[in-house]
């Protein structure tokens, strides 16, 4: 009965494909957003006024914001949330961390190297979402030198939607520092057979 409306250029969809994946469950998708128009119809704004990707449907449930849809189904299954309460808010902070201070941070480098034409890029943009990335990463890089995972000794639904960050700020053609102990970490994410299909797509 899962359903997603979303396409994959959107790294707020790729959590929830990587999600799913790693979860092994099944998850059609309907390519929505941007050029595939769809999420400025009455049927889809009905379900989320926000007219945003991604939307999930669990039969008559609809749920949008991603990183509440992969704890949704993380709950769902029983796996990846945890239990622990203590444990189960250190790996939200982790998520709304993304979505609040990285995700802003990343974002506008992101959409000047691959969503803006090359002669209108202004490079100042650029440099002023490196400069706000590079501390974040340096931040994860401290973390990760102290456990294996953002929230414990095993992958949890917190590492998803750092993932996504990672392979979006890493495909952009840019120097960066070395951060050993997240690439460690990353480079256990691209050992995955469930992270194919996302963390290894070129961005668009």
């Amino acid at each position: 009965m899962l359903h997603l409306w979303g396409r994959l250029s959107s790294i707020n969809v790729r959590k929830v494909v990587l999600c799913a994946q790693v979860l092994g469950i099944e998850l059609p998708r309907t390519d929505a957003g941007m050029a595939f128009g769809v999420v400025d119809t009455p049927a889809y704004l009905a379900n989320n006024p926000n007219g945003l990707v991604p939307l999930l449907q669990d039969g008559d449930f609809r749920l949008w914001e991603s990183n509440a849809i992969v704890r949704y189904l993380c709950a769902r299954e029983g796996r990846l949330y945890p239990q622990d309460l203590r444990q189960r808010f250190d790996a939200e902070r982790w998520m709304d961390w993304q979505q609040t201070t990285l995700n802003p941070a990343t974002g506008p480098g992101f959409k000047q190297w691959i969503r803006t034409p090359e002669a209108q890029r202004d490079a100042r943009v650029i440099e002023k979402s490196v400069a706000a990335t590079e501390p974040l990463f340096a931040l994860l890089d401290r973390h990760l030198s102290r456990q294996a995972f953002m929230a414990g000794d095993t992958v949890g639904m917190a590492d998803i939607p750092i993932a996504c960050e990672v392979h979006r700020w890493w495909g952009l053609p840019q120097t960066r520092p070395t951060w050993p102990h997240l690439e460690r970490w990353y480079a256990g994410w691209l050992a995955l057979p469930a992270s194919r299909g996302v963390l290894d797509l070129p961005l668009s």
